[in-house]
């Protein structure tokens, strides 16, 4: 079981995340004013003491602690270290995102010093914007100066500034995204703060008093118990549980080729310049998340630096889990910009269409946007040069689809989250199941099935009226996900929204529609048009294919309609058995989001 402290945006992350493995967990706040939904976490409010935290880590059998709660909580971080210390129970530091300390800020260590550093650069008339707790904590000043407190529109925290002694008529209430409206209306020589990082909206309140040319002055945020464990995000907090709670999450997530070949990059780079080697190498993820990977190789060659990483896939059935991700790092004087080359197992593209250079490396676009920013922090202006290479990556590509995208002799660099999410077939259609048995407890008896957040984008628009919890997205699992509909009685009719490349498939007769279980059946595709009655002249199309989604685009819109007709026919015809007792549609969607083909049958 795993005990989370929590009552900030980072505490309901840090739920979600949580939430994700199935497994239950506890959720403490100290009030019970902030709502969350968590389908697996039971709510604790009231604060607790060290004596009722080792009473209750004790008795709930408590194997990790997640600390989400406000970074100026100082009392709770303190009674949570010496409680863990007792029991022996690690803590995990869900740490929010804090900008750069920057110029032109009165730093203070603490209320203390910073009401005394003010009355000594003679503030006369201050904005208080450190919420309702630290009143009496600025009584030296306040007491003194004209101050005005912002404080939450609430009962309690209007009676707590009233108990503290701070004038009723100088108490201003919190309007989001209001920062700057309230400076002209108070006029201060001075704002204070504490820094409480993006999700506090420390900048906001600094950008809205630069402008005014308003004085500020913050309070940093107390050290944390050097025991903690500290993560950043939703994907660190993730890893962590995994690994010091095994089993609580049924399957282990991992990071993207991209990902790991950012890490290498970041080593090398950071040898490069002088600055030593890593034994783990942070990497800012698409979200802004920063994760550590761990180095496997480090080493100098004449004008160069090579790093390896280790692709670990999690539980994900991944060919490249294990392989060493290299990355070689040249500075050339030549050039001005951050080029990708060629390098041995990396694929080759050689057809138009993937967004990339033909003849070019296959390293995608997001990959390549993580690797040049971790480059330009270290070395702003001038040439480099990025070979990555995956040593056993010809060898593996033989068994993924790259072949058939036109990407020859390696594999491909990829990952646009950076982060794989694993997930098997039992617990994915379990999901399913859960989903379905929500929709029809709100009395949905229309269930519409989708691929994926895409199609279902563009189906919404087909059913306004529909509740959303009636749109359930099927992933590759079409047959399983038709099953678990047909489970349940009271649903009477079922949609299922296509596209193109997993139409054919399933117009073939597979319901799992997974690339590494069946690809696009040019022979199968030769026959559907000899059904449908195109032309020859399609024949010599359907062999150019590399993806399916290129018969939208075929020069005939005559046998265009009617092979893709006759796709979306057989498509209908291969989910009928599975949902017998209710009326089943099917769409057949386009890339620009149209319903091209709808069948519908008893």
């Amino acid at each position: 079981m795993i005990l989370l402290f929590g009552g900030t945006t980072e505490g309901r992350a840090a739920a979600r995340v949580l939430d994700e493995a199935g497994s239950p967990f506890f959720y403490s706040t100290k009030g019970n004013l902030q709502e969350i939904r968590c389908s697996h976490g039971h709510r604790l409010t009231g604060a607790m003491t060290v004596a009722d935290m080792v009473s209750f880590c004790r008795k709930e059998e408590i194997r990790l602690i997640v600390d989400a709660a406000h970074p100026f909580a100082e009392e709770l971080h303190a009674s949570v270290a010496e409680a863990t210390e007792q029991t022996g129970i690690p803590v995990v530091r869900y740490e929010r995102q804090y900008p750069p300390r920057e110029e032109g800020i009165v730093w203070c260590a603490n209320y203390d010093t910073a009401a005394e550093r003010m009355l000594g650069d003679g503030v006369q008339r201050l904005l208080m914007l450190t919420g309702v707790n630290t009143i009496p904590k600025l009584a030296a000043f306040w007491k003194e100066r004209t101050t005005f407190c912002r404080i939450l529109k609430r009962d309690e925290s209007v009676a707590l500034a009233e108990k503290n002694g701070f004038p009723a008529e100088r108490i201003v209430f919190f309007e989001p995204h209001a920062d700057e409206e309230l400076m002209q209306a108070v006029r201060p020589d001075a704002i204070i703060t504490k820094e409480s990082g993006e999700s506090g909206y420390f900048r906001e309140k600094i950008e809205a008093a630069r402008r005014m040319g308003i004085r500020i002055y913050a309070v940093v945020r107390p050290s944390l118990p050097p025991s903690f464990i500290p993560v950043g995000g939703p994907v660190g907090l993730r890893r962590a549980v995994e690994r010091l709670v095994p089993g609580f999450f049924s399957l282990r997530s991992g990071f993207t080729t991209g990902t790991t070949a950012t890490a290498a990059v970041v080593a090398a780079m950071h040898r490069l310049m002088g600055l030593g080697s890593l034994a783990e190498a942070p990497v800012e993820l698409p979200s802004g998340e920063i994760v550590s990977l761990p180095i496997a190789e480090i080493r100098e060659e004449e004008d160069a630096v090579v790093s390896a990483v280790l692709k670990d896939a999690g539980d994900d059935p991944d060919v490249t889990n294990g392989m060493a991700v290299c990355a070689t790092i040249r500075l050339n004087p030549e050039h001005e910009e951050v080029r990708f080359l060629q390098g041995e197992g990396v694929g080759v593209v050689t057809l138009p269409g993937l967004g990339l250079e033909v003849g070019g490396p296959a390293i995608n676009l997001v990959p390549r946007r993580m690797m040049t920013a971790e480059v330009r922090r270290l070395y702003a202006q001038g040439g480099v040069d990025i070979t990555i290479s995956v040593p056993e990556g010809r060898k593996a590509a033989t068994q993924t689809f790259n072949p058939r995208l036109g990407i020859r002799d390696g594999i491909s660099i990829i990952g646009t989250s950076g982060v794989v999410k694993p997930f098997s077939a039992e617990a994915f259609v379990g999901a399913i199941r859960k989903q379905v048995g929500i929709a029809t407890a709100l009395g949905a008896n229309h269930i519409v099935l989708n691929s994926g957040a895409k199609s279902e984008r563009y189906v919404k628009g087909a059913y306004p009226a529909l509740i959303p919890q009636a749109f359930v997205q099927y992933g590759n699992f079409v047959g399983e996900s038709l099953s678990c509909v047909a489970s349940f009685p009271s649903v009477r009719s079922v949609t299922v929204g296509i596209m193109l490349g997993k139409a054919v498939k399933l117009a073939e007769g597979y319901l799992d529609t997974h690339s590494k279980k069946v690809v696009m059946n040019r022979d199968f595709l030769h026959e559907l048009a000899r059904q449908a009655g195109c032309s020859e002249d399609i024949h010599a199309i359907i062999d150019s294919l590399n993806l399916a989604r290129e018969l939208w685009t075929m020069p005939s819109a005559e046998d265009s309609d009617r092979l893709l007709r006759k796709i979306a026919e057989r498509s209908w015809e291969t989910c009928r058995p599975s949902v017998p007792s209710a009326e089943l549609e099917l769409l057949l969607i386009d890339e620009s989001g149209a319903i091209r083909f709808r069948i519908k049958g008893e």
